[in-house]
């Protein structure tokens, strides 16, 4: 299967008042939606590295720590691309080994995997030089891919940025392997889903097959779930689970099979699945037409904001609004027991903006998040206003 490579990075978002706008014009460190676990993905891609003439590498570190501070709290992934390392962009030994330190527990506690893609000898000779400093727990975390295609069974590929120099060279390294050019493979068709279907499928599609019923099975079994016996867990929503459970599960209910989560005893289980569900849908709960309107929120004055967000909620298709109203009405009582459970309506929004609203090719950029998460705030916060004014039908 061919490789369709990213479109150059030009972040629309991105504005000169960016604290490191230097540095993150270049696009070497990016979001990249979610891994198969719902933990944050970012990238760091050295072939968008300027020489070094061209780029204060001190500064690189400060926007790495930057970007990494606002999700070094939840469980996420690095996913770093080497190609493109060369000596005329390559920071020096001793800077490599000042920069590791700065990465303290705070960083290494919750990253539960890095990522190397196209490893070198270079990297070999760096590991020997860094094993006194480097822990075995967090060695455990380090994997090695060769080939591109090793990542789709960790992570939603398609969601990737991929810089095309990346995708180019991956090409020609499996060309190198065979011996030949790579023939083209006709993919069959995909398989229709199954009647029971909860993951992966449209809302109207699981509507329809479960008598017009508007809330989707799982969402209103893992909410009531949650209700009943996860209200006052410490840090709910914000841990990853086993993938082998969470597929298993998503195996159940796409198979119209019972699903008891008390079997389980993780009560991150049920708020993963709510998580994954939302993440896995063709499009958007909060719709690709909504999205520039959301990224436009932070230019609205503070004051008119609720009345913005009313707005742009109140055109949302009928079962949108009603699924969407749901959800926050829970996620608004999450919040209100946030003295037991850490989740105040911005830890919510950090964890659940992503899987409300991307666009409609590509992952949403780091300067997208601001926007996005207040946009997801606001309607915690302001539940009971801006979701008081619309009716759902039955």
């Amino acid at each position: 299967m061919s490789l369709v490579p990213a479109p150059a990075c030009e972040d629309a978002a991105l504005g000169m008042d960016h604290p490191y706008y230097d540095v993150a014009r270049h696009g070497i460190i990016q979001l990249a939606g979610d891994d198969n676990s719902g933990r944050r993905v970012i990238t760091f891609s050295c072939c968008r590295m300027p020489p070094s003439h061209e780029l204060n590498h001190s500064r690189l570190l400060g926007y790495l720590k930057y970007t990494l501070d606002q999700y070094v709290e939840n469980d996420y992934t690095i996913i770093y691309f080497h190609y493109g390392l060369t000596s005329r962009n390559k920071p020096s030994l001793s800077w490599l080994q000042s920069a590791y330190k700065e990465f303290g527990r705070k960083y290494k506690k919750n990253l539960k995997a890095l990522y190397v893609v196209h490893p070198t000898n270079f990297i070999k000779i760096l590991w020997t030089i860094f094993k006194p400093l480097i822990s075995h727990k967090f060695g455990k975390k380090v994997t090695y891919f060769n080939y591109l295609s090793e990542l789709r069974e960790h992570l939603k590929y398609d969601q990737l940025m991929i810089p095309p120099e990346v995708i180019r060279h991956d090409e020609k390294l499996k060309n190198m392997r065979l011996g030949r050019p790579t023939p083209l493979v006709k993919m069959p068709p995909p398989r229709p889903p199954l009647p029971t279907q909860q993951f992966g499928v449209s809302l109207k599609y699981i509507r329809d097959k479960n008598k017009g019923e508007l809330i989707p099975p799982v969402m209103k079994e893992t909410v009531t779930y949650l209700k009943a016996k996860g209200l006052h867990s410490e840090g709910l929503f914000r841990r990853s689970a086993s993938v082998q459970t969470i597929k298993e599960i998503q195996r159940l209910y796409n198979q119209g099979k019972p699903v008891n989560f008390d079997d389980y005893n993780d009560i991150h289980i049920p708020a993963v699945i709510l998580k994954t569900f939302l993440r896995e849908l063709p499009q958007p709960l909060l719709t690709f037409e909504a999205y520039e309107q959301i990224l436009a929120i932070t230019s609205v004055e503070s004051s008119l904001r609720v009345t913005r967000c009313k707005e742009i909620i109140g055109s949302l298709p009928e079962h949108n609004y009603a699924i969407l109203k749901y959800l926050m009405d829970f996620l608004h009582m999450v919040s209100q027991e946030c003295i037991f459970n850490k989740m105040t309506s911005s830890n919510l929004a950090c964890v659940f903006g992503l899987n409300l609203i991307w666009p409609s090719s590509g992952a949403s950029s780091l300067n997208a998040l601001v926007p996005l998460n207040l946009f997801t705030e606001l309607m915690i916060d302001f539940y009971d206003n801006i979701f008081s004014s619309r009716e759902v039908s039955p």
